[in-house]
Parts: C-alpha cells; sequence; structure tokens
C-alpha cells in the first residue's frame, strides 16, 4: 500500500496559489524529498500531510485514510518534526517529552518509558534532567525528532531537519534518520541542502512556484538534468572565456564563475592552465545541486 497519495492537490490562501495541483505517491517505507527553494510550496505540502493546513481541492490520502475527513487518524500515525525548535523552555528534557505524551493520551508509565527510551536513541539520556536551553542546537534538534516518535509514527515529517547545524552535528542526525528508515518508517523530508537529499532520499521532487518539475530518484534526475562533466573556473582570462565560446562549448556565467560542460574535462583544464595561466580550475561530475539550479535558477530568493 502507498503511504500518501496526493492527486491534483491545490492550497490557496486568499489569492495566493501555495501549491498547485501537484501529484505524488510516497511508497511505504521509502524516505521522499521535496526540494525547492524559499516560497516554492514544500511546507505547505507538508501541513496538509498531516491535516494542519485544510486541502482547497484535490485529493490528498494517507496510509488509505482522506486526510480531509479523518485528519485526526492520521495525526495519531504521523510524527512531526518541524523547522523551528518549538520546545518548551521551562521544562526540563525529559520532561518535554513526557508532557507531550499527553497529546496522544498516553499515560504516565508509559510516557516515562517511551521518553527514556528515545532519550536513549537520540543520545540525550545524560541531559535528560537538564534545562532545554543548555542544549546545543545539534542537541535541539534530537530532541525534537526524539518528540516526534513519541507516538511510534509510522509516517515521520522532517522539515528542514538540519538548517543552520553544524557538519558534525548534521550528520550524527542523518544517522538515526537512517536508523529509522531501516525500521520501516515513511519519511517525508524537505531540505535545502542537496547533499543531504541525496544521501537520504530514496526518491524525491524538485518543486518552483507552487508545481512539481520533476520527479524520481537523486541518480536518475542527475542522469537526465545535469550535465556528466562540469569545469568550473574562477575570474576566468576574458580571452579564456571568448576562446571557449568560439569553439562553441556549453557554458554559462554566474558572478566570477564560469561553468562549462565539455565532453573531455580534464583535456579543458589543461589548456585553460597552459593556454590562458587560469590558476583555479576544478573538474568534477554534475551532482543534484545542478539539477536544482538548472531547474529553479540561481536568482536569491527570500
Amino acid at each position: 500500500m502507498a503511504a500518501i497519495v496526493a492527486q491534483a492537490l491545490t492550497k490557496h490562501y486568499k489569492d495566493t496559489v501555495a501549491v498547485n495541483a501537484i501529484s505524488f505517491e510516497v511508497r511505504e517505507g521509502e524516505c521522499f524529498g521535496f526540494l525547492g527553494p524559499n516560497g516554492a510550496g514544500k511546507t505547505t505540502t507538508m501541513k496538509m500531510t498531516y491535516g494542519f493546513s485544510p486541502v482547497t481541492s484535490g485529493r490528498l490520502e494517507v496510509f488509505g485514510l482522506d486526510v480531509l475527513t479523518r485528519s485526526r487518524e492520521v495525526r495519531a500515525q504521523t510524527g512531526v518534526c518541524p523547522q523551528e525548535d518549538n520546545l518548551d523552555p521551562d521544562f526540563t528534557v525529559r520532561k518535554n517529552l513526557i508532557v507531550y505524551c499527553r497529546y496522544f493520551g498516553i499515560d504516565p508509565v508509559e510516557a516515562a518509558k517511551r521518553a527514556d527510551e528515545l532519550l536513549d536513541f537520540v543520545a540525550l539520556r545524560e541531559k535528560a534532567g537538564g534545562p532545554v536551553m543548555a542544549l546545543s542546537g545539534g542537541m535541539k534538534r534530537r530532541l525534537v525528532l526524539a518528540r516526534a516518535l513519541l507516538n511510534k509514527p509510522k509516517l515521520l515529517i522532517l522539515d528542514e531537519p538540519t538548517t543552520g547545524l553544524d557538519p558534525q552535528a548534521r550528520h550524527v542526525l542523518w544517522d538515526k534518520i537512517r536508523e529509522l528508515r531501516r525500521k520501516g518508517v515513511t519519511i517525508l523530508l524537505t531540505t535545502h541542502y542537496m547533499e543531504e537529499a541525496a544521501q537520504l532520499c530514496d526518491r524525491l521532487v524538485i518543486m518552483d512556484k507552487a508545481k512539481i518539475l520533476v520527479k524520481g530518484s537523486p541518480a536518475e534526475l542527475t542522469a537526465k538534468h545535469a550535465r556528466p562533466t562540469v569545469v568550473e573556473v574562477w575570474n576566468p582570462p576574458a580571452a579564456a572565456e571568448a576562446w571557449i565560446k568560439a569553439r562553441n562549448m556549453p557554458c554559462e556565467r554566474f558572478g566570477d564563475r564560469l561553468y562549462v560542460y565539455p565532453d573531455a574535462g580534464e583535456a579543458l583544464q589543461r589548456e585553460l592552465v597552459t593556454k590562458f595561466n587560469a590558476d583555479q580550475v576544478i573538474v568534477r561530475r554534475g551532482t543534484l545541486e545542478d539539477v536544482f539550479l538548472r531547474l529553479t535558477g540561481r536568482d536569491l530568493r527570500e
């Protein structure tokens, strides 16, 4: 059974179309990603999925339940890790979990048991009696993840779970997400980090301006929409750029960088270094980030 089925899913806020007739299907037990610039409709889609934001039109089912008419049952099977760390600063680390159990009607004995198990899972047991505000950013994100797991959800929604974390904290959280996936939890993930999507997602969609542009696995999307070889040239000499264009090599200029998409990357690199003394030239494979930028553009969006 599919975990999530969306058909022509639409969300309007007065005159604004936040999500425009998108369709997708999430398989049970997979990690499914949503990528897109700010304002693309990712978070709105997440909120509709667990019944927090009403659907304007279209079909949306979670584990066979119509979200529009059975949102309470959907929420009972869903854990949500929001963008913000909305923990209660007046409670200890452990009490944040125990109090949250009340929303699901979990009795106090079971609540204490689950809290301790999840503190072990996210490696925060030694912080259990301490204040939330004493936790680092990475620890707070792990505590929010633990809170999202208190009701033993079949579906876990992670809305930009590692934003603002340092690389070490990000990798720790990745390991926990992988462990949950191995246990069969279905994961819906939004992220701004292309590496995160490539590492964690079985499949994903890229959204822009309220619509889905493409869908597939990270490898499939990279193979289809990115050039296999990319040569990046920092501050290219004018003569070098003219030489490249005269040979009709596909290229793009963004700021102080020239991106060239040749058939033979290393040969081009040697030419640029020997003929034009270009001193900052790298050759790399196409990535998911190249796909993202090619489809959504490179303009900054707030």
